[in-house]
């Protein structure tokens, strides 16, 4: 492979995860204020299995290819750099796209220094997850996302509470500082929020499943709550009263993207977060926060890593390793 390329996981039609191979394409260059990352892990997201199924296209001016945060280190700067990164930092990186390639092109305003202790393989797990759980705590809210807002929420002095689908997934949650957590495949999680909270309901919902429960939803928001919605994996399409409910509740309905943001925005995102959350990281702090990894595969194995995130039995981040 001559210097100018790289390999990139790619895909030429939508559809299974057996369509996905790795290429051989041009190696991107960093223009003003870019530096060149060479990538040593990107972590899988829901958006890259629905972007390889025809769901989801990267925002105008992205990557195509597939990958929204990576590790690695800085390979070369661009033009007009003005911070204090050198050739060969370590860094992690929220990306809009791209990330599953061996190098990729990034603001300098958007990385992130990896925290004392914590591998390429940590690093990877955390940029997604933890500033959307960030986002949605702290500048939407109140204070794998899943694994990262409830450590969040602790910290914050706020009480977790979450659904599952699996008593693993649940205890997982726990361990990591959930103050009960109800399994929707066995209980209405509604109901046994609403016993939990004696009647009250709760302050603030994180929710990325969407219309098919809209009505538990309502149903266990507290007065004057709020309801961020980041996702629709449960569809889009909602039957029934819900305005009335909300009105009734006097409840918010809150919904975000992140992959969508502009850079000034996400730049602001990984200031606060690098500042306020990422000392929590470094293994010498006391109030530890810990990036949830469940499995690694190497970037080869790509269509078996998008069939087990499929399969929706990972707790925690599903991290591919890129050849180095």
């Amino acid at each position: 492979m001559s210097s100018e390329n790289m390999l990139a996981v790619h895909f030429d039609k939508p559809g299974g995860p057996e369509n996905l191979y790795l290429k051989e394409v041009a190696k991107p260059s960093p223009v003003e204020s870019e530096v060149l990352l060479k990538v040593a892990a990107s972590a899988l997201n829901r958006a890259d299995l629905l972007q390889r199924q025809g769901q989801y296209p990267p925002p105008p001016g992205a990557s195509s290819i597939l990958g929204l945060e990576a590790s690695g280190h800085i390979a070369a700067l661009g033009p007009t750099c003005q911070g204090h990164w050198k050739i060969g930092d370590p860094v992690m990186v929220l990306l809009p796209g791209g990330g599953q390639a061996q190098y990729v092109t990034v603001p300098e305003g958007l990385l992130m220094p990896i925290p004392a202790g914590l591998t390429l393989s940590q690093a990877a797990a955390i940029p997604e997850a933890w500033l959307t759980a960030f986002q949605l705590l702290h500048l939407l809210g109140s204070s794998g996302v899943g694994t990262a807002a409830i450590q969040l929420a602790r910290m914050a002095g706020a009480i977790p509470l979450v659904t599952a689908g699996s008593q693993h997934k649940l205890q997982m949650a726990e361990k990591l500082g959930a103050a009960a957590g109800f399994n929707y495949k066995e209980e209405d999680f509604s109901e046994a929020t609403l016993k939990f909270t004696k009647g009250a309901g709760v302050n603030l919902i994180l929710d990325c499943i969407g219309g098919s429960y809209w009505e538990k939803n309502v149903n266990c928001l507290a007065l004057d709550g709020r309801w961020v919605l980041y996702g629709l994996m449960g569809g889009n399409d909602i039957n029934g009263p819900l305005l009335s409910k909300l009105l009734f509740k006097r409840g918010s309905l809150i919904t975000t993207l992140l992959r969508s943001r502009d850079e000034k925005y996400k730049q602001m995102l990984v200031e606060a977060f690098t500042k306020q959350i990422l000392p929590h990281f470094s293994t010498e702090s006391p109030q530890r926060l810990v990036p949830v990894l469940d499995r690694v595969y190497p970037v080869t194995a790509i269509q078996e890593a998008h069939a087990y995130m499929e399969s929706n039995k990972n707790v925690g981040k599903i991290v591919l390793e890129l050849p180095q």
